[in-house]
């Protein structure tokens, strides 16, 4: 049995692709794909969720994809970028099974392309180091459609029990921060679903693209045309002083992306700190962070919904120290940072405020619960099953 952990990006959000840190940790929830060698190429998937219809295709470097949306471009994904790497595998009969909740901005998606690499490779008795592997799944996963960066991959694979990762790239490197005993992090889902097809992958990659020429643009005006990565011009200059260039040189919609990716980069430099004193005020500072980074990703990048917006106004009200969406967004989850001894309370808030009003209540332990800091994917002995 494969275990490859869902994720929760505590601050970071949508610098990864541009370069910068971000700072995730793992979830104890996540997927859990139940597999057997086949003695040919060909790999057939089974949903224990009845709405994902099974899925079969030959383990090869090239392979065809389903039409967008469906679940099984995931697990192609991971097999064409093994395939890739090493030719003529066989392929795997696999179960797939999940608690968390599906397009929730929790990396269901990317925990399953990381289940099937792991598989297919464990059945053909191959190996990579998992930086390598990182490496090799964030450019597989392309193959669906999403222009991301390598921090889902990342923390999934690389992720340590009870600590929060910052992910640096270029070159790679994970760095862990032991989580405080006293601060939990609540996840919250929306009920809107965050999908990685049609419009919202539009608007996904739109972005990409809109941070791409923020950039270009900017390094222009201070004559660093040859720096193709934020990272260099934040290495060169004060957030401030890139600010006031990027007001003299952008406008509308790529001032705001820009602003936000800069801002977020020091965000999360800031939180990784107060996490790592862990003191008295640091949660507070921690909290403060996440309001901030909420309201950037609300109307900077303008990728935030409604729904997210009143989770977060409602943990906020119900004594988190702070909260903001986590994932893409466009729907999916908030997390909500909170002292231990008032979990329950907002989690009661939560609850009687946001899901008893739309029907789920009852149901809102699949919704609503607390994020465990979990270890990264791997391949369980039968001992262990």
């Amino acid at each position: 049995m494969v275990r490859a952990p869902g994720r929760v990006n505590l601050i970071g959000e949508h610098i990864d692709y541009c370069g910068l840190p971000v700072f995730p940790m793992a979830l104890q929830r996540g997927i859990r794909m139940t597999f057997q060698p086949r003695p040919d190429p060909e790999a057939r998937f089974i949903n224990r969720d009845p709405r994902f219809a099974p899925v079969t295709f030959t383990v090869a470097e090239s392979i065809r994809p389903a039409p967008a949306g469906d679940w099984g471009n995931y697990a192609r994904a991971a097999a064409q970028a093994v395939a890739q790497r090493f030719p003529n595998l066989r392929g795997v009969n696999a179960l797939v099974e999940t608690d968390l909740p599906i397009a929730a901005g929790l990396s269901s998606s990317s925990a399953l392309v990381v289940a099937t690499a792991l598989a297919i490779l464990h059945a053909n008795s191959v190996t990579l180091p998992a930086l390598e592997l990182i490496e090799l799944l964030s450019r597989g996963e392309r193959y669906v459609g999403t222009a991301g960066g390598a921090m889902d991959q990342a923390i999934i694979i690389g992720a340590e029990a009870g600590c929060a990762i910052r992910i640096d790239f270029h070159p790679l490197r994970l760095t862990p921060t032991v989580v405080p005993a006293d601060w939990l992090f609540l996840v919250a889902w929306s009920l809107v679903h965050a999908e990685k097809s049609g419009a919202d992958r539009q608007a996904y990659n739109e972005r990409t693209k809109q941070c791409e020429e923020a950039h270009r643009l900017v390094a222009a005006r201070l004559g660093r045309q040859e720096d193709p990565s934020y990272a260099g011009l934040l290495a060169a200059a004060s957030v401030e002083e890139l600010l006031d260039v990027a007001r003299a040189t952008l406008s509308g919609v790529l001032l705001r992306r820009f602003r936000h990716v800069v801002t977020e980069a020091t965000r999360v430099r800031l939180a990784e700190m107060a996490m790592a004193r862990g003191e008295e005020g640091d949660l507070t500072a921690f909290g403060q962070l996440l309001d901030a980074s909420h309201a950037s990703l609300r109307d900077d990048y303008e990728v935030s919904h409604a729904e997210l917006d009143r989770l977060v106004e409602l943990a906020r009200e119900a004594g988190a120290a702070g909260a903001r969406l986590t994932g893409a967004g466009f729907g999916g989850s908030i997390v909500a940072l909170v002292r231990a001894e008032r979990a329950a309370e907002v989690m009661a808030a939560l609850r009687e405020r946001f899901y008893a009003p739309r029907g789920v209540a009852g149901d809102v332990g699949q919704h609503l619960f607390v994020a465990e800091s979990a270890a990264g994917a791997g391949v369980l002995d039968s001992e262990a099953v």
